[in-house]
């Protein structure tokens, strides 16, 4: 087991604006998986894995909750779930993730961040291609007594790849993968060996890195922090190195 290559992290804008950002992410997952399953986590794995990254985040329980009743209220959002596909400055390919009620203003809104910053939108499939949508699950180190042993009996369950990484604030993380259509099996083997993951999302992961020189990478970490802050959008990914 090696450190597991993962893109440039960054965390551009202020924390509070961060923090805020993330708990309107994780409310609309929210919304998202008690409209699909329910609003019971023990019987809804969708909701289970959202409130495990909710805890990550410290997002409270009392807000998780009065999230979970929202969604199962007759006046719960309808949120659609577009991914569009675009490249930054210097060919960094992004695929940008949204949820919203409104696909008008969230296309116009994204296509003029991205013409803001030197980029341009693309059309359906145009960069999709330089990603492979995987599950991603990160462990504390502390909960796996043994990594080597759990990475070969988890192959069974649907792993691909394991390795060491680390946190946004530069903690120690492990960090598995797995094709998406293998992502509730893994979950289910995780939980049946009681480690409850870090985190458990799924992410596109780029096949070919871009490497570029620090000035230019700014200019595409610039776009990729415009488009964090769209209140439309959940989550963006990118082939920068």
């Amino acid at each position: 087991m090696g450190r597991i290559f993962e893109t440039r992290k960054h965390t551009m804008f202020a924390r509070w604006n961060r923090m805020a950002k993330q708990f309107t992410r994780i409310a609309k997952d929210i919304t998202i998986a008690v409209r699909a399953g329910g609003p019971d986590p023990a019987s809804n794995p969708a909701l289970r894995r959202v409130l495990q990254n909710a805890r990550v985040v410290n997002m409270p329980k009392d807000k998780t909750d009065a999230a979970i009743r929202r969604a199962s209220g007759k006046e719960a959002a309808n949120y659609q779930e577009i991914l569009y596909e675009g490249y930054a400055p210097h060919g960094v390919a992004l695929l940008v993730e949204t949820a919203t009620d409104n696909p008008t203003r969230t296309v116009a809104s994204v296509r003029n961040l991205f013409a803001k910053h030197g980029g341009n939108l693309g059309s359906t499939g145009g960069v999709a291609f330089q990603f492979k949508k995987m599950g991603v699950f990160r462990l504390d180190p502390a909960a796996v007594k043994d990594p080597d042993e759990i990475e070969l009996d988890l192959i069974d369950h649907g792993l691909e790849e394991m390795g060491e990484s680390t946190g946004e604030k530069g903690e120690p993380q492990l960090v598995i993968r797995c094709a998406f259509n293998d992502f509730g099996k893994l979950q289910e083997a995780l939980e049946a060996r009681g480690i409850t993951p870090l985190s458990a999302e799924h992410e596109y992961i780029c096949t070919t890195p871009v490497e570029l020189p620090d000035a230019q990478a700014a200019e595409v970490l610039e776009l990729i922090d415009r488009l964090e802050q769209d209140d439309d959008v959940q989550k963006v990914f990118h082939t920068l190195a």
